[in-house]
């Protein structure tokens, strides 16, 4: 049988990579896109899958993803995030806001949305985190905020869908080499090399394991770090 997983932020990054390898494999997709504009763009990459148009961030996405994906899921993957650094005298409010809708809110609505196909399939629920939902470091105070709740969320999720089958992870790279990364080391002032980092396709093969865990057990928490 066919499996089949939604990937947010396929745009670029580590969704990207994650549903490179899923499409390679067969597996069919369904990714959420912010614009027609780019699913176009994305158009060439995944011939195959559902290229849905959903800004997380607008009301209604959710059950827009959920209509695309049918009745079973075999997993889902929130690998779509923002961040805006900057102290808290800083931050406008604005910069709360986008970061918490679209890391924390997005990924509990699109989880409620598709729950009944995840309880079918007996699939899994990945949340990409970040070493900022472990702890929190000056200048980070929104997007760890979000990530924290990230966190919270499947925490509590886990324990209320274990009766249903349904398996969460909690996903906490460390720095990964992404243009996110670069944005960062701007605001911080640093020199960026990529090669200090994570390689995205690293973190990509670790969330494939994830997916792809025998049905006789899970894994709640997979921390990763650059060596």
């Amino acid at each position: 049988m066919t499996r089949c997983f939604v990937v947010t932020g396929a745009g670029s990054g580590i969704g990207h990579l994650l549903a490179q390898r899923l499409a390679a494999r067969g597996d069919r997709l369904v990714l959420p896109v912010r614009s027609a504009q780019r699913r176009d763009d994305l158009a060439p990459d995944f011939p195959e899958a559902d290229l849905v148009v959903a800004d997380l961030a607008e009301p209604g996405s959710a059950s827009t993803v959920a209509e695309a994906a049918g009745d079973r899921v075999d997993g889902v993957v929130h690998s779509a995030g923002v961040i805006t650094l900057g102290a808290v005298a800083e931050l406008d409010e604005e910069a709360w806001r986008s970061q918490l809708e679209v890391n924390l809110v997005a990924p509990a609505l699109v989880t409620r949305a598709l729950l009944p196909a995840l309880r079918a399939a007996r699939g899994t629920v990945v949340m990409v985190n970040s070493g900022a939902g472990q702890v929190a470091h000056p200048s980070w105070s929104a997007y760890a905020a979000s990530k924290h709740g990230l966190r919270a969320l499947a925490d509590s999720l886990r324990a209320e869908e274990h009766e249903h089958g349904v398996r969460v992870t909690s996903v906490y790279p460390g720095r990964v080499a992404t243009t996110m990364q670069e944005a960062v080391h701007v605001h911080e002032g640093k020199e960026y090399d990529a090669a200090d980092w994570i390689q995205p396709e690293t973190v990509a093969d670790a969330l494939l394991g994830v997916l792809d865990l025998g049905a006789d057990a899970t894994v709640t928490d997979l921390t990763l770090k650059p060596r």
